[in-house]
């Protein structure tokens, strides 16, 4: 009796909607046609803006009317109920909805005049096992949700949680830049999201004991059954494989951190430059420093105790008097800073400003000194010159005083020589007119 009342605690077939209005809703919502088409690419423009102005906030706002789930979840309810044509329809709109997402944000990321990658675009450049846990339990949360009479407020949750339009908007953009691995690694995270969403759908529908398409011909049967077995088979195989490889991944890249903190961060050894090649057999872990030179032996020695860290089949390499090693490093640092903050660009922005009004000419004290000796005093800075309420240019102006009247001749002499001092900016050259000696107002404009 109590085990009776432990397997309805957890009996999802309680609070489940008829099977069949389950099906004919996900068939409904899988075509991308008319409004759907339309949906898509505007949530795809606004994820891609969110993505290039780093704002989680319009991110999330695209991923919740985003439709791109549908047909990843048809495709899910194809294989467990071993209907082809749904299946054909499903794949069909999931490249569909796949190739215009990958248009769209190409186009945006084309046209936007900002090309820096910012901390969210970045993120989805390098999936990890995270990501497939992410995308499989999103996606049984999802299903569930689906096959209730009261489908209640998971859905939006899913569909932020599984995260499928920023790979998306992000593998454009490495298009549009011209960063194939930007776009194999958006793309791929792309794909484990739909691998395990696709998944985690067709074991919710094997669960729940939806029933198969009955077919007329008992041969067409056979022949439909063996296929999509085949394609389940090919799934999971995959899936498995992912799951795997990210796990590997994500538990070296662990064990390589500890070793670097407890072998030389942590005796005061400051690590400038580091690489891992996950990918080459057998992998390679490169370092530099910023002043410790180790000796062969101590090179040797630390091979040794990488096994100690169960780091394994690798190649350790400590760069430290490579020519080379000075551009790595800037390459390195160049990288992290395409993951500068929002605070930190907004100071970069207000430097470049206050960059506009600084005067970096050498010496121009000394030559107005030697070349009109005449002028006493005079100051000269950066203003804006306004030109209609809308529009400002920045002048450089200098104003004098001089202890007797320049003349006409000095005067154009003195303003040709500001313009050759500053020939990037507009020049305005202005006698003081508070001064008995100087000449009346003259203003030379660039």
């Amino acid at each position: 009796m109590a085990n009776s009342k432990f397997i309805r605690f957890f009996n999802l077939h309680t609070g489940e909607d008829k099977k069949e209005n389950v099906l004919e809703n996900v068939v409904n919502n899988i075509s991308f046609r008319g409004a759907n088409l339309w949906i898509l690419a505007c949530a795809i423009v606004i994820a891609s803006v969110g993505l290039n102005v780093n704002s989680t906030a319009v991110i999330i706002g695209a991923m919740l009317i985003s439709p791109l789930m549908s047909p990843i979840v048809g495709a899910g309810f194809a294989l467990g109920v071993y209907d082809f044509p749904l299946l054909k329809k499903s794949l069909k709109n999931l490249l569909i909805a796949t190739f215009v997402s990958l248009l769209v944000s190409f186009l945006y990321f084309t046209l936007s005049p900002f090309k820096d990658a910012q901390s969210e675009l970045l993120a989805r450049t390098s999936p990890n096992i995270y990501d497939v846990l992410i995308a499989f339990f999103g996606g049984l949360v999802g299903v569930i949700a689906i096959t209730r009479v009261d489908k209640g407020n998971p859905i939006p949750g899913v569909a932020i949680a599984t995260a499928l339009m920023p790979p998306l908007c992000t593998a454009g953009y490495g298009l549009a830049i011209g960063n194939l691995s930007y776009f194999a690694g958006a793309l791929y995270l792309y794909m484990i999201n739909c691998f395990f969403i696709c998944l985690s759908t067709f074991i919710i529908v094997k669960y729940l004991n939806y029933p198969k398409v009955n077919f007329v011909d008992a041969n067409r049967e056979k022949k439909i059954t063996r296929v999509i077995s085949l394609i389940i088979l090919v799934l999971i195989i995959p899936s498995v494989y992912f799951a795997y490889t990210l796990l590997e991944q994500k538990q070296y890249a662990q064990k390589v951190n500890k070793f670097i903190q407890t072998t030389f961060t942590d005796k005061g050894y400051t690590v400038v430059f580091e690489r891992t090649n996950y990918n080459s057999n057998p992998k390679k872990l490169e370092l530099a420093f910023l002043i410790k030179k180790f000796s062969k032996e101590e090179v040797d020695r630390i091979k040794r105790e990488m096994e100690d860290y169960g780091i394994k089949n690798t190649e350790l390499v400590i760069r430290q008097d490579n020519n080379d090693l000075k551009a790595d490093i800037l390459n390195e640092i160049n990288k992290k800073e395409q993951n500068l903050s929002e605070k930190d660009i907004r100071i970069k922005q207000l430097n470049a400003e206050l960059n506009k009004y600084q005067i970096n000419t050498p010496n121009l004290q000394e030559n107005i000194k030697i070349l009109f000796p005449q002028i006493t005093s005079y100051s000269i800075g950066v203003q804006n010159k306004i030109i209609t309420a809308d529009s400002a240019i920045n002048t450089i102006s200098l104003i004098y005083i001089a202890d007797k009247k320049l003349s006409e001749e000095e005067f154009i002499k003195l303003q040709n020589w500001m313009k050759i001092q500053f020939p990037e900016r507009e020049v305005a050259v202005i006698a003081n007119q508070n001064s008995d000696f100087a000449l009346p107002r003259k203003e030379l404009t660039k």
